[in-house]
């Protein structure tokens, strides 16, 4: 059977360019180790420029940009693991950049922060290239992500390394989702974990916040702080919305209620937003229904 269609041509096409390298880092016994991240955005027809080297869509401009920045315990995670849910975010005209950074195994904090920084200033370096609008960069992440997506929003000096260092880094705003922004409350809770022999650890050297933090386990306690966005609030903090599910059994929603009052008592009640997920776990399906994509979206909007 011969169908003549008429589907219009509304929506556009979105390529997924993967592992792009953009840092050259050390692990931790000073062995090299190339960074990489996937694009995925709205640049026209990849087919018919690859294969003719022209295009017959016409641009959408400059796309504004989500640093898409995954979790695991700041252990090993694929960077695109979650690619498929940002999918969302690049159906609705943002480019969005997955990133890799040193696992806990690879680097101690700040080296993750470090990647984070180096990722943004990157993309600006090659923001004519795909066609990214520099001014308007977002962070996102879950869980370990979700921390240093928050890290991100403080744009704070320091954390940068020499690559792309004529670009600033800082992020016009950044969404947490149930991140574990205060370290100290982590690694306290962990302690009082041990007393259960049946806890999978036993030692802060096994934590997720331990293996972050390394070095000396008999003062890792007293260095959560330094590690912790929750503690570095100031007038540079960018706008912040938090999604936490309210029966979270790893990161506790306390600590993105106390996060949240620390960013209204900062004076930036105006730019923060907390989300209570009801029946939300850590990273169960509540947190990535669409209704919850679109109140999402709706705060990246709101700062274009």
């Amino acid at each position: 059977m011969r169908t003549v269609i008429n589907p219009g041509k509304e929506r556009r096409t979105i390529n997924f360019i993967d592992n792009i390298v953009f840092s050259h880092v050390t692990d931790l016994e000073g062995h090299p180790l190339d960074l990489t991240l996937s694009l995925m955005l709205q640049n026209g027809n990849s087919e018919m420029r690859l294969a003719s080297g022209r295009d017959d869509e016409v641009s959408t401009g400059l796309q504004p940009v989500i640093v898409w920045i995954n979790g695991a315990g700041w252990r090993k995670c694929d960077k695109n693991l979650m690619a498929a849910e940002m999918e969302y975010f690049a159906e609705h005209g943002f480019a969005v950049a997955c990133i890799t950074y040193r696992n806990s195994s690879l680097g101690h904090f700040p080296d993750q922060l470090i990647d984070c920084k180096t990722a943004v200033r990157f993309l600006r370096a090659h923001a004519k290239e795909y066609h990214l609008d520099t001014d308007r960069i977002f962070t996102m992440g879950r869980s370990a992500g979700g921390h240093l997506s928050s890290w991100m929003a403080m744009n704070t000096d320091g954390f940068d390394s020499e690559e792309w260092a004529d670009q600033p880094s800082c992020i016009r705003g950044a969404i947490d989702f149930f991140g574990p922004v205060d370290i100290k409350t982590l690694n306290l809770i962990e302690q009082e974990n041990f007393k259960n022999p049946n806890h999978r650890w036993h030692s802060m050297e096994e934590t997720h916040g331990g293996a972050l933090l390394g070095g000396d386990m008999t003062t890792v306690i007293e260095r959560s702080d330094a590690a912790s966005p929750i503690f570095a609030i100031s007038e540079k903090t960018a706008p912040i919305a938090i999604f936490h599910g309210d029966q979270d059994p790893l990161v506790p929603l306390s600590i993105s209620e106390d996060f949240y009052r620390r960013l209204v008592d900062a004076g930036l009640e105006h730019q923060s937003e907390l989300y209570v997920v009801e029946n939300g776990g850590h990273g169960t399906r509540e947190l990535f229904q669409e209704s919850v994509k679109e109140l999402a979206l709706t705060f990246l909007r709101k700062y274009l």
